[in-house]
């Protein structure tokens, strides 16, 4: 590039002199007129030649140099994607650790498993629990359709005590858990599993495997008895010091004697923990026998050390305890740190555990009822105990999660990983998305900013720090094996260019009030950049308008293409994605997180005109209404390249000579050529002036807003606002072949949520409309609780959403996420 540049000036180095040489040649020949007439010829083709090289050469040099341009770009670009942002980081270092943070420092932070504990911190050791019915399946990662009838967290104050049941094929285990402060290393802790079975007849052998792994650093110490019972492990980890984990002997329930069982254990290399499930799979070997005194001898499947995976070299140590018995029984698991000894009063285990179970169970109850009121609202008892655990469920699902993502930048086609990054979040679902989601962790924060606002202010800057240096943060989060194992390839990947809605700022307004000055101030500029990045990246065809970017770009294989970067996926859009699109419900959000950075801005002492100037703008009902209101759909609307007249077809591919007949494909088609119009879906999108209350409350669209809302031939069920109204033609209709509805007719909690809260913010405010929004909060909260309430007491879960004809339970379950939100309903609190 250099020498380029010299050349492209004149060039002093030594490929410039035989330039001279010929300039000088050329004049002598100028000065003598034989010589000019001898080599006449000879120099018009020279010239001619010399001048079609250098013309090549630039040329050449022109095309290297735009080659050269482009490849520092792709390397610039790939280089700034994987930079984390320069702004001091938001969780300070050092932070999290167990002396300055010892509450958070042990806890459930492996949502996808049934019952495990780990550290927060990037090379954890981890517990867990397994079983097996005999004659049934190994159960250990919480799986959508694996059978297991019920399960959730029933009391868990995200701290120091938790209460779960599950329910299995007859088998009832109640996992309970307490924490002890004490060392330098996050205390002590201790498990009791209770087991039993439902209704009468011989119960089923039943194994039990508690295990301690590491991945990549630490050591683990077998402690034998008798050389088949594993009693203890003694461990040493970088952010543990050294600990011991003890497995008491079984006994029976209610405080029984012991308990008659038969142990094994194994030892082994692990691979990694994306494949712990596998390893203890392939070690059970049908040889192990249960023989009790007087009873028949029976044969079951044991662990043993002779089964693994081979081929796979080993990146830790896995040591499991595994214990067969009949139930009814208890089994008690204590993990003492060795900083503790000095402080500890006595083993936390049998009496003593029972007795800080009642005080912490006793403790959260004071502490629900303070926070939520819900006894004094007059809530029945069931209702109480169903919003403790939608609550406990949320809590019971923070991970923590370390690793890089796979990332894309537009501009480049090879994948990158991403900077190693760390995050504590809340997840939506044990099952389905056991991983951070960035729209979900604003929702799940008005919940937790209400229960432990200190928490909820440490998952907000986790999530601020995985900014990197052009303001963007990856819309999903899969960090680590574990993370990724348990992602379709097709989503691991994430693109530079996709946003999705930035509820964080809806949790920030709520937690503005009380936060502390120095926290606020590290949030500031990386709040600064995320929305200027939003600003900047999402903006559209017009001033003050904006629009989604990533949007699916098949044009004959969907019925509507998708915009997963809103939130929404298959809610429907202009037909024909194009730079004309004008995106209603991101200019909504934009108008909040301007609102709320105006707000941040003025505590801090920072000038807070740009965006208090720019929320003003973007909630100009004037304004508004030119670029969104749709006259024909009495409704606020997204404007795009967009056609009515499409329809899923089945179509026979062209058969190919020498093979069978392809299988016909529903393939889209187009009857009617797209022009620039307003979308006519009425929905979710149209309601989103109202739902962030940008609305003036004597705006005239209210009314008709409120009337979508209630009309039951459009948005209005029994059971909640449905998301796609039941006249609009993509009502209920499948996007593809596999493809089913999603975001086009069931209730979502989420979205009724912000109804509920901007319907209770119009019902206080003096205005033409306040009885009429008064009226409709007060029925729409009704449906909404009684009906998330009615699902969990006959099936036991909450549900991703609501069918909008009976008020059935759809899609991933548990999903305790944004379903929980529930709880503030019912507290009337927004």
């Amino acid at each position: 590039l250099m020498a380029g540049e010299r050349r492209r000036r004149g060039g002093d180095g030594p490929r410039d002199r035989p330039r001279e040489r010929l300039r000088d040649r050329g004049e002598r020949r100028d000065r003598d007129p034989k010589l000019r007439q001898q080599q006449q010829p000879p120099r018009d083709s020279g010239r001619g030649r010399v001048a079609l090289a250098l013309t090549a050469a630039a040329a050449a040099l022109a095309l290297g140099l735009a080659a050269a341009a482009a490849e520092w770009n792709r390397w610039s670009e790939a280089s700034r994607l994987v930079t984390p942002h320069p702004a001091p980081r938001a969780v300070p270092p050092g932070s999290t650790g167990p002396l300055a943070s010892p509450t958070y420092f042990w806890g459930t932070y492996r949502p996808h498993v049934y019952f495990g504990m780990k550290t927060r911190s990037p090379r954890a050791v981890v517990t867990g629990l397994m079983w097996l019915q005999h004659g049934g399946n190994l159960r250990h990662t919480c799986e959508q359709n694996d059978g297991v009838s019920r399960y959730g967290w029933l009391m868990h104050d995200g701290e120091n005590f938790g209460v779960q049941e599950i329910r299995d094929e007859g088998l009832v285990l109640r996992t309970e858990f307490v924490k002890q402060p004490g060392g330098d290393h996050g205390g002590d802790w201790s498990w009791r599993v209770t087991a039993k079975m439902e209704g009468k007849g011989p119960a089923p052998l039943l194994s039990l495997f508690f295990y301690v792994a590491t991945d990549g650093q630490g050591t683990l110490q077998p402690v034998l008895e008798n050389r088949t019972r594993l009693v203890a492990v003694a461990g040493t980890a970088e952010e543990l010091g050294d600990f011991t984990l003890t497995f008491l002997p079984p006994t029976g329930e209610g405080g029984e004697g012991p308990k008659y069982a038969s142990y094994n254990f194994l030892a082994a290399g692990l691979p990694g923990l994306h494949r712990l499930t596998d390893l203890v799979r392939q070690s059970l070997r049908d040889s192990s026998v249960f023989s009790p005194p007087g009873w028949p001898r029976r044969r079951f499947f044991g662990v043993s050390s002779t089964g693994g995976l081979p081929g796979e070299p080993p990146r830790g140590q896995l040591l499991l305890h595994q214990v067969t018995l009949e139930p009814p029984a208890v089994l008690e698991v204590t993990l003492e740190s060795g900083s503790a000894a000095g402080v500890r009063q006595g083993r936390l285990a049998g009496s003593a555990l029972s007795a800080a179970l009642a005080r912490h169970t006793a403790a959260f109850e004071r502490r629900f009822e303070d926070t939520f009121g819900l006894g004094a609202r007059g809530v029945s008892l069931p209702q109480r105990r169903f919003a403790q655990a939608a609550l406990s469920e949320m809590l019971g699902g923070i991970g923590f999660f370390h690793g890089r993502s796979l990332l894309r930048s537009e501009h480049r086609e090879e994948p990158v990983p991403g900077a190693e990054s760390m995050l504590f979040t809340a997840v939506p679902s044990r099952s389905c998305f056991p991983r951070g989601f960035l729209w979900d962790e604003g929702f799940h924060l008005l919940l937790l900013g209400r229960w432990a606002p200190a928490l909820a202010r440490d998952i907000l800057a986790h999530w601020l720090d995985l900014l990197n240096t052009d303001g963007w943060i990856p819309r999903e989060q899969i960090l680590g094996d574990e993370a990724r194992a348990r992602v379709p390839p097709e989503f691991v990947l994430q693109h530079s260019e996709t946003a999705n809605p930035p509820t964080l700022f809806l949790a920030l307004e709520r937690l503005l009030p009380d936060a502390p000055l120095p926290y606020l101030h590290r949030l500031f500029p990386r709040l600064r950049a995320w929305f200027a990045w939003l600003n900047r990246t999402q903006a559209g065809p017009e001033p003050l308008t904006f629009r989604w970017r990533g949007r699916d770009t098949d044009p004959e294989r969907f019925l509507n293409p998708k915009t997963l970067a809103s939130g929404l996926d298959d809610y429907p859009r202009a037909s024909h994605p194009s730079v004309l699109e004008r995106h209603l419900d991101l200019r909504c959000w934009m108008a909040l997180g301007a609102r709320v950075l105006a707000a941040l801005a003025e505590r801090l002492g920072e000038p807070p005109v740009p965006y208090r100037d720019m929320a003003t703008t973007l909630s100009d009902n004037d304004l508004l209404d030119r670029l969104h209101w749709a006259p024909e759909l009495g409704a606020f609307a997204d404007f795009g390249n967009h056609s009515t007249a499409v329809a899923l077809r089945w179509h026979r591919p062209a058969p190919t000579p020498g093979r069978p007949p392809p299988a016909p494909q529903l393939r889209r088609e187009v009857r009617e050529a797209p022009r620039p119009q307003f979308v006519g879906a009425l929905g979710y999108v149209s309601l989103f002036p109202l739902l962030l209350q940008l609305l003036r409350v004597d705006s005239p669209r209210l009314p008709a807003l409120l009337g979508s809302m209630r009309s039951e031939g459009q948005l209005w069920t029994p059971f909640g606002l449905r998301s796609l109204a039941r006249d609009s033609p993509w009502y209920l209709r499948r996007n593809t072949e596999h493809d089913p509805p999603y975001w086009r007719g069931s209730v979502w909690v989420n979205i009724n949520f912000l109804a509920l809260r901007a319907l209770h913010g119009y019902a206080r405010a003096v205005g033409p409309h306040q009885e009429h929004a008064a009226k409709l909060y007060r029925e729409l909260r009704h449906n909404l609780v009684a009906n998330v309430f009615r699902q969990y007491e006959a099936t036991g879960f909450l549900w991703e959403h609501y069918r909008d004809s009976d008020g059935a339970g759809q899609g991933c379950h548990p999903f305790a996420g944004w379903s929980a939100l529930v709880v503030l309903a019912m507290a009337e609190d927004y």
